[in-house]
């Protein structure tokens, strides 16, 4: 006869719950630095900016998945000359981003 598995401790599952949470939130935001935006040499496009914080507000936190906020703009060095970024910081949870983003004109024909 074979013993039944003893249920795991509330703690010791809270912990293990946590433990996987922080790899995933690990593994989200090396994916996030690899997607436009996620460096000054891959950033998002933008066509003016009046939309450059809408845009970036619109990216949810990496952990919580939940709204951030912006709390601070500036600029960073891309091969491709000045770029914007955004610092941005989840309402919930806050944990911090940065997003790189550059303006593009358009061309009328």
């Amino acid at each position: 006869m074979s013993k039944k598995k003893r249920a795991g401790r509330p703690r010791t599952e809270e912990r293990e719950r946590e433990r996987r949470q922080e790899k995933l939130f690990e593994a989200r935001t090396k994916l996030a630095a690899l997607e436009p935006g996620g460096s000054p040499g891959y950033p998002v496009e933008v066509p003016s900016a009046s939309v450059v914080e809408a845009r970036a507000e619109s990216e949810p936190c990496l952990r919580c998945e939940l709204p951030m906020r912006c709390v601070e703009h500036g600029t960073a060095e891309s091969p491709r000359g000045l770029v914007r970024s955004v610092s941005l910081q989840c309402r919930a949870c806050g944990a911090e981003r940065t997003l790189y983003l550059r303006i593009v004109e358009t061309l009328l024909n």
